[in-house]
């Protein structure tokens, strides 16, 4: 089973914004990156098919694909991991989660599933509606 990385998205506190942000920071590029303290030992178990899912406001809301990750050094000469994803944001079914530093790991069958075609109902709602649906145990 694959193994995920998630993360505090930040700044951003809905899917419509890191939607928009994503727009503007490809620019023609095929990949976008986050940089981050810690190089996940487990490596391996992420690539391929690892995604990164991101919290927002309480809850993981969304994922993107992870393409690779490569050592960078800072100009502070700290070595950090860059995580290369995917622009491609794909909606799961909100999932609470409290706050923490860094990422952590995801285990496959941890993950909240992608809402898709096949559950049209979900991924018709509302996303407010979704994560209100989810605070209280129904979604």
């Amino acid at each position: 089973m694959v193994l995920h990385l998630v993360k505090l998205c930040v700044g951003v506190s809905e899917i419509a914004e890191l939607k928009s942000w994503v727009k503007e920071a490809k620019a023609g590029r095929d990949t976008l990156d986050h940089v981050t303290r810690a190089y996940p030992k487990r490596e391996s178990e992420i690539l391929p098919g690892g995604s990164l899912y991101w919290v927002m406001r309480g809850m993981i809301v969304c994922r993107q694909p992870i393409v690779n990750f490569e050592q960078v050094t800072g100009g502070d000469g700290i070595k950090r991991c860059r995580i290369n994803f995917a622009p491609k944001i794909v909606p799961v079914r909100p999932m609470p989660r409290r706050a923490f530093q860094g990422w952590r790991y995801l285990e496959g069958e941890d993950a909240p599933p992608d809402l898709s075609a096949s559950n049209k109902a979900d991924a018709a709602m509302p996303e407010k509606m979704q994560r209100e649906l989810a605070a209280l145990g129904l979604l």
